[in-house]
């Protein structure tokens, strides 16, 4: 398989789609979370069950919290997100190492709130989005697995 040059700056196009997959991540996440309220419900009183509603507060506060976890717990972690394995990409400083969790929450908060600061990676010579400018991170192209990434 012909694979980008390792450690290359991601552009946008495939930083993009791996963004999409986390988008389906974080939803799957959601319907997972709401699928278990339901049982307790049924489970903790089944004569009055009734289907739960949740409203738009609710719902996108939930998808925001959620998506700023799963983005931060995975840069600090791993450095990739399960987009991010698809596409073969891993975010770290320049050095090459991972986040801290500190930056790593920062960036995820700057992502989901600001997702409109990935397109700057369009024009920059470097392929930096607002988000990596600001806090000094790489998006690369990666696909060899590291020690962190494998089991046990």
């Amino acid at each position: 398989m012909n694979h980008a040059a390792p450690h290359r700056p991601a552009g946008l196009v495939t930083r993009t789609l791996a963004a999409m997959l986390d988008i389906g991540v974080v939803l799957a996440i959601m319907i997972a979370l709401y699928v278990g309220w339901v049982f307790m419900l049924l489970l903790f009183s089944p004569r009055r069950f009734e289907l739960p509603v949740p409203g738009a507060l609710m719902s996108t506060g939930s998808a925001i919290a959620i998506a700023i976890i799963y983005l931060a717990t995975s840069a600090a972690v791993t450095g990739r997100t399960v987009g991010r394995v698809a596409m073969g990409l891993r975010i770290v400083l320049p050095s090459g190492r991972f986040h801290r969790w500190p930056l790593a929450f920062a960036r995820a908060a700057l992502c989901v709130l600001c997702p409109v600061g990935l397109l700057w990676a369009a024009v920059d010579p470097q392929r930096r989005s607002f988000q990596d400018i600001l806090l000094r991170t790489v998006v690369i192209y990666d696909w060899e697995p590291t020690a962190r990434d494998l089991p046990g």
